[in-house]
């Protein structure tokens, strides 16, 4: 008997054990249970917040649609702007907050920036924000836009989308898309096809020709053109700097990019001149290389209307520290179209630099040029082209003899070209003037904050950036 107690004595602790064990893990496994529909609720309605904060962005997208530019919801004061979020199937179901900010240079806006914080009316605590650029496509986007046929040599590396609206010659090597505008073109020995033959929009020995795409759709060159005149006006009108003609027996000025937002300004007294040859003039008298400068003035880059309008021709140089945009034009004179020669390197000294040189004439490198050169910045030549002329040794003088050729040109930025761009020559094959190598880039901090002014390349916005807050 006493046997018989003690079975049943550990039976009874056995499943008094077992007991607890079972119930330890049924409160456990509730417990899971109930976390884990907490958390898909969470979960739910951190997306549902999300989706609400992504209906706040598309809203003002259209808002600007109908009210251009308007950064202030029609208040006239700053936000946030609580807005209810009507769902069609249930209804209001939770609300969006919206903050606007706009970069504007010269009282033109340049991208607006939307944060918007979306929640529901069940979980108001539970928040999602988003933030977006929203701006219009500019030039900045591109390596090269062109407005001819043009030829890329073997030599030269191409970073980013490159554009001609007419054929392409494409030997060098290239990361990005390369666009022409022609289904097909006839090429001539100043392309290097002897005889001349008709060939497709983009032919040659590139790399990755699969990024090659023709015919595309042209790029309205004429829509790219800046309004000079309104620029002009923007420099005297809206606190920028403006600059008249250099005056009788001077030839333009000299305009130096300081590190310290400033420019120092020289008028140029004197030059050289001498034979250069291109494929638009032929063999001419040209007189880039400067001899005699007066100083005009020290001029400090305002930061509400960095904006530089010169009505004589340029030679451009220096360090750029800010975003600024410098135009060589006479609008009053349509005969006169002043140009811009880069006279020596231009650089930026930090991160949020950037700066558009547009030349109503031509945008031309100059003779007297360091041998490994860096030109920063988006150039725009609105009538003319963007090159180097050809030069050679019997028609210089003997002190500018070896600037004939030059080692290597580094590029950051954009090249826009009404005419063939170019900046090597070659004969029989030989390297005989310009630039041995050259690299291209664009810039990617200029894509989503150009300098003031930059042509857009549609008029529609459209996001830019993207990106969870929160």
């Amino acid at each position: 008997m006493i046997y018989k107690n003690s079975q049943r004595g550990t039976l009874l602790v056995l499943v008094l054990v077992l007991s607890s064990i079972f119930f330890i893990l049924l409160t456990g496994l509730m417990h899971y249970v109930i976390t884990q529909h907490q958390v898909q609720i969470y979960n739910a309605e951190r997306e549902r917040a999300r989706e609400i904060a992504e209906a706040g962005l598309n809203y003002y997208k259209w808002y600007l649609a109908h009210y251009t530019d308007d950064v202030t919801h029609g208040t006239g004061e700053p936000g946030p702007y609580v807005i209810a979020y009507e769902d069609p199937e249930y209804g209001h179901i939770g609300y969006f907050e919206i903050e606007v900010s706009g970069s504007s240079y010269c009282d033109q806006v340049g991208y607006i920036d939307i944060v918007s914080t979306g929640y529901t009316n069940d979980e108001p605590n539970i928040r999602r924000t988003i933030q977006a650029r929203y701006s219009r496509p500019t030039v900045a986007e591109y390596s090269f836009i062109i407005n001819s046929n043009v030829w890329s040599g073997s030599d030269r590396v191409i970073v980013g989308p490159f554009h001609s609206n007419g054929g392409i010659r494409m030997d060098g090597d290239h990361n990005s898309t390369v666009t022409s505008g022609q289904e097909e073109w006839l090429c001539t020995a100043s392309f290097g096809c002897s005889p001349n033959q008709t060939v497709d929009g983009i032919f040659g020995d590139g790399t990755n020709p699969a990024l090659w795409h023709f015919p595309s759709t042209p790029i309205n060159f004429t829509g790219l053109n800046t309004d000079l005149a309104e620029m002009r006006n923007h420099s005297i009108n809206n606190g920028g700097i403006y600059i008249g003609s250099s005056g009788a027996g001077a030839h333009g000025y000299l305009v130096s990019f300081n590190n310290n937002n400033t420019i120092t300004v020289h008028r140029v007294l004197s030059t050289e001149s001498y034979t250069a040859y291109s494929v638009e003039e032929g063999t001419h008298t040209e007189d880039n290389v400067i001899t005699g400068t007066e100083l005009f003035g020290i001029f400090d880059i305002p930061e509400e209307c960095p904006l530089i309008f010169v009505e004589d021709k340029i030679w451009l140089q220096g360090e750029v520290s800010l975003k600024a945009s410098i135009a060589a034009a006479n609008p009053s004179d349509d005969g006169s179209n002043p140009s811009i020669i880069l006279n020596n390197n231009i650089t930026y000294t930090n991160d949020d630099a950037g700066l558009l040189a547009i030349a109503e004439g031509n945008v031309l490198v100059g003779l007297q040029v360091p041998d490994h050169m860096t030109v920063n910045g988006i150039y725009i030549a609105q009538k003319g082209r963007f090159s180097r002329n050809h030069y050679y040794n019997s028609g210089l003088p003997e002190w500018l003899r070896p600037y004939v050729q030059r080692e290597r040109m580094d590029m950051l930025g954009t090249i826009t070209s009404n005419g063939r761009v170019g900046t090597k020559w070659t004969s029989g094959g030989a390297f005989v003037s310009g630039f041995d190598d050259r690299f291209n880039e664009y810039d990617r901090n200029l894509v989503n904050n150009p300098p003031p002014l930059t042509p857009r390349t549609s008029d529609d916005y459209r996001f830019m950036e993207w990106r969870d807050i929160d």
